[in-house]
C-alpha cells in the first residue's frame, strides 16, 4: 500500500496546488473507501487496482471539476467490480445523492451483454448520451477514465488494444473534440493511432524529430520577432510554439493523401491576449510581418465552432519560405479551447446558468429525441455521425446570425434550425439573394434566406430523404406525427402492401392487419395503426419490420396447415362468410364460384381429386383432399362442424387449362448412383417444372427421394407416376411426403 499512499499523496498535493476549496476530507474519505474495496484487485500491468481510480481523480482535479466529481472518480468502479461489498444505496449514505448518481451513470456505462456487436455499440452510445443529458460531468469523468486506460494500453494482448484503440477513435476522441475538450481529444488520438498502426505513427514521429532537429532555431526565432513586435505595440501577451501532432499530420498524410512538404501548419505559434480587440490588434501585426498564405484565414471568434471554440487561424510564410499557422484568443477562449465545456467549472467555480448550459448541451436533448422518435438503430446511428463526427458549415441568416451546420446539410436543415416554424411553412429559400432548389447545400459564409408562406400545407414526406440533420429529421417527423395521423396510417398500410405484393399468397386485410399488430407488439407499439401511423410518418423503416414481417408470414402459414385440428368457438365461425371472399381460383365453394381459396399444403389437391372445404380464420377457404388425414381428425371436433363447407371443381373452364398445381411426391429407391439424375432427366423429357428435390439414405440398398413438382391436374400427375416407375431402380412411387 505504500505506493498507493504516495499515488494519493500526489492526488493531495495536486488538490492544494489547484487553489481551489475543495472538501479534502471527503476526497480522503472516498480514497480510503475505494482502496479497501479495491484491496487484492490487481490491473493487468500487476499494479495494485486502486492505482487506476487515483490517476483518474488527478486528471479530473486537473480539469477543475468539482468536489463531488473527485469523489466520483475515486469510486467509479467500486459498485461494478465490488459488488459484494457495496452498492449505489451505501456510496449515497456515506458521500451523498450527487456522487451516488454519478457513479450510478459511471456504471452504466460499460459494453452490454448483446451477441450483436452493431446493436452493443449503438446501445453502449446511447447509455451514454441519456448520463450526459442528467449530468454532464458524468461524460467529463468517463473521458478522464478513458485517457487513463489509453495511457496504459500496452501491457494489453494485441487484439484488446486494437478494440480499446478502435472504440476510443470512433467514440470517444470524436466526443471530446465535440465537447470542445481539445487537450484530452489531441492525446486521444495519438495514443489510438500509436496502437492502431505502430509503423506509421513511428515513421511521422521520426520525420517529424528530424524536422524539429533540422529547424531547431525557427520557432525561437519566430518567437523572438513576434515578442517584439507585440511589445511595441503594448500589448500584454503569452507566446506558445508548437509543432503539429502526430494524427494531425497522419490524418492529412493518409486520408488527403497529402506529402509532409504539403502540411503547411506543422510549426505553429499561439498568442495569447486580454482582450478581443487585442485579438484582431494581434493579427493584423501578424500579416504586417509576414505574407499570409491566401485562403487559410479563419475567424471562429465571430463564428465560433458548435463546441464553443473561439480563435484567429492564419497561415504565414516565414523565413526561408517555411509556412506556420498562427493562433490568436483570449484567456477565455484559451480555456475554453483546452477544456471545452468543462471550463465551466475550472474558471468560474462551477457557477453557470443551467440556461446558458442548456443551450451549449442541446445537441444532446436531440439527439435523445431522435432515439425516441426513432426506432430504428442505424437512424440513431446516421444521427451520430452527422451530429457529432461531422465537420461543421457556417451560414449566415440574413440578419447577419451565423448557424452551423453538419457538412451536407441543406437549406431545409437550415429553416428547421431556425425553428421548426419556419421549415413547417417553408416554400422555397434563396442563397446570396439567388432563388435555389431546396436541396441545395450551402457552403460556409453563404446568407441564406428561407421564404415562408401561412398557406403553405406543411412539409413534403420527400423532405425527409433530403435533409440531413437528425433535428430537421424529427421535427419533420414531429409534424406528421402530430398532424397526419390518417394520412400516416395510410400511407403505412401501402407500405406494408407493397410488401406483401412479394409474397406467394395474398393476404387479406384482416389477417394483414394481425400481422401487423404481432410486428409492432415486439417493436413496442401499442396497435397495428401506432406501428402503420410511425411507418408512414418514417419514425421506423420498412426494412427494419421486413424480417419480422415475413417471420408472421410464415408463422401464419404454418397454423393452416394444421388450423383444422384448431378448436374454434361457433361464434367466431359465424364472422366469416364464405360468400364474401372472391377470387378466382378453378374452385366452386357451396354452389359460388370465385370464393378466395388456398389449398392445404398437408394433402395438395389436384384437379380431379375430390375435395372439401375449411372456413379458415380471416384468410378465405382451405381445400383439402377429402381423404386428407386433418380433415378426418378435423370432422371428428363437432365444434367445428359448421366451419366443413362443400367444394368441387368447376368444369366450365373457371380455371385455366394452363393451370399448374403443386404436387408431392416420395420416391423409394435402390441406392445406386444416378438414380437421381435419371428421375431429373425424366421429368426434364416430360416438361415437368421440378421445384424441389431432397434424398436420404434408409439403409445401404434403399434410398428416399421426395419431389415437388407441379402439374396439371390427377391425369397429368398419374402420367408422371407411371414415367418414374419405368426408370430402372424405382421400387415405388407414393403422393405425398412420407
Amino acid at each position: 500500500m505504500h505506493t498507493d499512499k504516495n499515488k494519493a499523496a500526489s492526488l493531495y498535493e495536486l488538490l492544494a496546488a489547484s487553489g481551489k476549496n475543495y472538501d479534502v476530507e471527503k476526497i480522503r474519505a472516498a480514497y480510503e473507501y475505494a482502496a479497501a474495496l479495491h484491496e487484492g484487485q490487481f490491473r493487468v500491468s500487476g499494479e495494485p487496482y486502486i492505482s487506476h481510480p487515483i490517476a483518474v481523480a488527478e486528471i479530473v482535479t486537473g480539469l477543475g471539476l468539482d468536489t463531488n466529481s473527485i469523489c466520483a472518480a475515486l469510486l467509479h468502479d467500486t459498485v461494478e467490480d465490488c459488488s459484494e461489498k457495496t452498492n449505489l444505496e451505501e456510496i449515497e449514505k456515506r458521500f451523498g445523492k450527487e456522487v451516488a448518481m454519478l457513479v450510478d451513470g459511471l456504471t452504466k456505462l460499460v459494453t452490454p451483454n448483446i451477441e450483436d456487436k452493431e446493436e452493443a455499440h449503438i446501445e453502449n452510445i446511447r447509455k451514454m448520451l441519456l448520463a450526459m443529458s442528467k449530468d454532464i460531468r458524468v461524460i467529463f469523468i468517463k473521458l478522464c477514465d478513458r485517457l487513463h486506460n489509453m495511457r496504459t494500453l500496452g501491457v494489453k494482448p494485441d487484439p484488446k488494444r486494437r478494440q480499446t484503440a478502435l472504440e476510443t477513435m470512433h467514440v470517444y476522441a470524436p466526443l471530446a473534440h465535440r465537447l470542445g475538450m481539445q487537450k484530452i481529444k489531441q492525446e486521444l488520438e495519438n495514443l489510438c493511432i500509436s496502437y492502431l498502426d505502430p509503423i506509421g505513427y513511428d515513421e511521422i514521429q521520426s520525420y517529424i524529430d528530424e524536422k524539429y532537429g533540422e529547424s531547431i532555431n525557427f520557432i525561437d526565432s519566430i518567437k523572438a520577432a513576434v515578442n517584439e513586435k507585440m511589445t511595441e505595440n503594448n500589448i500584454h501577451f503569452t507566446l506558445e510554439g508548437r509543432i503539429k501532432s502526430v494524427y494531425s499530420i497522419y490524418r492529412k498524410m493518409f486520408n488527403q493523401n497529402k506529402s509532409f512538404d504539403q502540411i503547411y501548419d506543422f510549426y505553429a505559434l499561439r498568442i495569447i491576449v486580454d482582450t478581443e480587440l487585442e485579438c484582431y490588434t494581434a493579427l493584423e501585426l501578424i500579416h504586417e510581418m509576414y505574407k499570409s498564405v491566401p485562403g487559410r484565414f479563419k475567424d471562429y471568434i465571430s463564428t465560433p465552432k458548435p463546441n464553443m471554440y473561439r480563435s484567429l487561424h492564419t497561415t504565414v510564410i516565414g523565413r526561408d519560405g517555411i509556412p506556420f499557422e498562427v493562433q490568436i484568443r483570449t484567456w477565455d477562449m484559451h480555456h475554453v479551447a483546452e477544456y471545452g465545456i468543462a471550463a465551466h467549472w475550472k474558471y468560474k467555480s462551477g457557477e453557470k446558468s443551467k440556461e446558458d448550459m442548456d443551450k451549449k448541451l442541446e445537441w444532446i436533448a436531440r439527439l435523445i429525441e431522435t432515439e425516441d422518435e426513432a426506432k430504428d438503430p442505424d437512424e440513431f446511428l446516421n444521427a451520430l455521425k452527422t451530429d457529432i463526427f461531422q465537420d461543421e458549415t457556417f451560414v449566415f441568416t440574413p440578419k447577419g446570425d451565423v448557424i452551423a451546420l453538419p457538412q451536407g446539410a441543406t437549406v431545409i436543415d437550415f429553416a428547421y434550425a431556425i425553428h421548426s416554424g419556419v421549415g413547417n411553412k417553408m416554400i422555397g429559400a434563396k442563397i446570396n439573394g439567388v432563388i435555389v432548389p431546396i436541396d441545395r447545400t450551402p457552403a460556409t459564409g453563404d446568407i441564406v434566406e428561407i421564404m415562408t408562406s401561412t398557406s403553405s400545407k406543411g412539409p413534403s414526406r420527400d423532405w425527409l430523404n433530403i435533409v440531413k440533420t437528425s433535428e430537421a429529421r424529427t421535427k419533420i417527423r414531429g409534424w406528421f406525427k402530430k398532424e397526419k395521423r390518417a394520412d400516416n396510417i395510410i400511407a403505412g398500410k401501402a407500405m406494408i402492401d407493397a410488401q406483401l405484393k412479394h409474397y406467394t399468397r395474398a393476404v387479406t386485410e384482416a389477417k394483414r392487419n394481425e400481422m401487423v399488430a404481432a410486428v409492432g407488439k415486439r417493436l413496442g407499439f401499442m396497435s397495428a395503426d401506432d406501428l402503420y401511423n410511425t411507418l408512414g410518418y418514417g419514425g421506423i423503416s420498412m426494412g427494419k419490420i421486413a424480417n419480422k414481417l415475413r417471420d408472421e408470414y410464415e408463422r401464419m402459414l404454418e397454423a393452416e396447415e394444421t388450423e383444422p385440428q384448431v378448436e374454434m368457438t361457433v361464434d367466431k365461425v359465424k364472422t366469416v362468410s364464405s360468400k364474401t371472399i372472391k377470387s378466382g381460383s378453378g374452385i366452386i365453394v357451396d354452389g359460388e364460384a370465385g370464393c378466395q381459396v388456398k389449398f392445404a399444403r398437408c394433402c395438395n389437391p389436384l384437379p380431379g381429386d375430390d375435395v372439401i372445404g375449411f372456413i379458415t380464420k380471416g384468410f378465405g377457404i382451405s381445400i383439402h383432399k377429402c381423404d386428407c388425414p386433418n380433415v378426418k381428425l378435423g370432422r371428428e371436433n363437432p365444434e367445428n362442424a359448421d366451419r366443413w363447407v362443400e367444394a368441387h371443381w368447376q368444369t366450365d373452364g373457371g380455371a385455366s387449362d394452363n393451370s399448374m398445381y403443386e404436387a408431392q411426391i416420395t420416391v423409394y429407391v435402390e441406392n445406386r448412383m444416378g438414380i437421381v439424375a435419371d428421375i431429373s432427366v425424366a421429368l426434364s423429357e416430360m416438361r415437368v417444372f421440378l421445384l424441389q428435390i431432397n434424398s436420404a439414405g434408409t439403409n445401404s440398398e434403399d434410398s428416399v427421394i421426395s419431389l415437388k413438382i407441379s402439374c396439371k391436374n390427377v391425369d397429368h400427375y398419374n402420367s408422371i407416376v407411371a414415367r418414374l416407375r419405368s426408370i430402372n431402380g424405382v421400387r415405388d412411387v407414393v403422393r405425398g411426403f412420407s
